[in-house]
């Protein structure tokens, strides 16, 4: 018998028993569906990440007292009592580290509004005290007016470079340059507008002014709002995209040395680049990845049990045609790939529905549970791997059922009533 015809008439068969496929399918469904569905959502975050992680571009690294986002309560414990990254630190880099050319500080401070006469922003507001280092090892240019200078560091100027929403929102029909802006209820004069930058992480690229590092301190002083000393961050860029790491290790022995690390104790600071944070971030999901495959290849076992005990009962009810078709001259061969081909079919059919049920649901939940900026993705190699598993399913359940059929006795089949 021709492969297509035993394809035809397992399609037959499930087409005969439509409410009962259907029913049998529900199991398949919904493993699939669940194992897709995550790591849809994993997929769709993680291509998100990839991207806007290139904030600080292929050569660039920065060293902080805290470890990057994805840390736990013990390590950020821990780093609460490293002594804090100072201006300093990012001097001895530029004066002995030779793999590096530029170094850039910068320090954070959160929830400020901005006025301009009779406009004003919400409190999510962003300053950063910084160097003109800042926007080439953040890759974030300056697109209209200047960058703050070296003279604004040494004369702690009160200038400013905002961001893009921000010029949109205070100055809609006038040209900022050259205007006043007031931040936290303090004047400063606009210098230049970045480029926008948009992030699916509602992440404030646009919402933030960028003042020189020397005015930050002079007027919010050496202490945060909690009463910590303020730490530095440190951009460093390496000369070439090849000697990252040579940089890397080069920037380690320099801080150790400067900030009194000994021989066999920790660094008492962080230092990540983009690579190191997506590793960190396929880390941290890989064990919901796992419980994913987990509870779906349990839901799949589940369901394959449904579907040989279903097809136990098709062979059951069609004995006697069983029967007629080895009269005829049907091979067992024959009849056991008829019954293998709808176990796996029925399997398969469900896992499409799963995959397709799964890409929906993974793309949805990023997108109401967190922002619908993020953009779709298909991770076609999961879809693969769940339709080769339903596969499997089908014909490790699906052979009991079909052995029965083919060792039926033509005599005792066509008898049976």
């Amino acid at each position: 018998m021709r492969i297509m015809d035993t394809v035809q008439m397992a399609m037959q068969a499930i087409r005969t028993n439509r409410l009962r496929s259907s029913l049998t399918l529900v199991g398949i469904v919904l493993g699939v569906a669940s194992i897709i569905a995550v790591m849809t959502g994993i997929s769709v975050v993680q291509g998100t990440m990839e991207k806007e992680m290139s904030v600080l571009g292929a050569q660039t690294f920065q060293v902080q007292k805290w470890p990057s986002g994805f840390s736990t309560d013990e390590e950020r414990n821990k780093a609460r009592r490293r002594p804090p990254m100072t201006l300093s630190d990012a001097q001895a880099i530029r004066d002995h580290v030779k793999s590096v050319d530029i170094v850039g500080a910068e320090i954070w401070e959160f929830g400020f509004k901005a006025k301009y006469r009779g406009e004003e922003t919400n409190d999510n507001v962003v300053i950063v005290g910084g160097t003109p280092e800042y926007p080439q090892n953040n890759t974030h240019f300056v697109g209209h007016g200047r960058n703050i200078s070296a003279m604004d560091i040494r004369m702690a100027n009160k200038v400013v470079v905002i961001g893009f929403a921000l010029a949109q929102r205070l100055y809609p029909f006038v040209d900022p340059i050259g205007r006043d802006i007031r931040v936290d209820e303090r004047k400063y004069e606009v210098v230049g507008v970045f480029d926008e930058k948009k992030s699916a992480f509602n992440s404030s690229f646009d919402s933030y002014v960028l003042m020189p590092v020397s005015t930050f301190l002079a007027t919010y002083g050496n202490v945060d709002r909690d009463g910590f000393e303020r730490s530095v961050n440190i951009t460093v860029h390496a000369r070439t995209p090849e000697i990252v790491d040579d940089a890397i290790e080069e920037t380690r022995a320099v801080l150790r040395r400067v900030r009194g690390v000994k021989r066999g104790e920790e660094d008492n600071f962080e230092y990540f680049n983009s690579e190191s944070t997506i590793r960190d971030f396929n880390r941290m999901t890989a064990g919901v990845k796992i419980g994913a495959v987990i509870i779906g290849t349990i839901a799949l076992l589940v369901a394959g049990i449904g579907i040989m005990n279903i097809m136990l009962v098709s062979v059951t009810e069609r004995t006697n045609e069983i029967g007629i078709r080895k009269a005829l001259g049907a091979k067992p061969n024959d009849i056991l790939r008829q019954f293998l081909f709808e176990a796996v079919l029925l399997c398969n059919m469900g896992g499409v529905v799963g995959v397709l049920l799964g890409f929906g649901i993974g793309n949805l939940m990023v997108r109401i549970g967190m922002s619908t900026s993020f953009e779709a993705v298909v991770p076609v190699e999961w879809a693969i791997i769940g339709l080769l598993f339903c596969t499997a399913v089908g014909v490790i359940y699906g052979m009991l059922p079909a052995v029965k059929a083919s060792r039926l006795n033509p005599i005792d089949a066509l008898g049976y009533e």
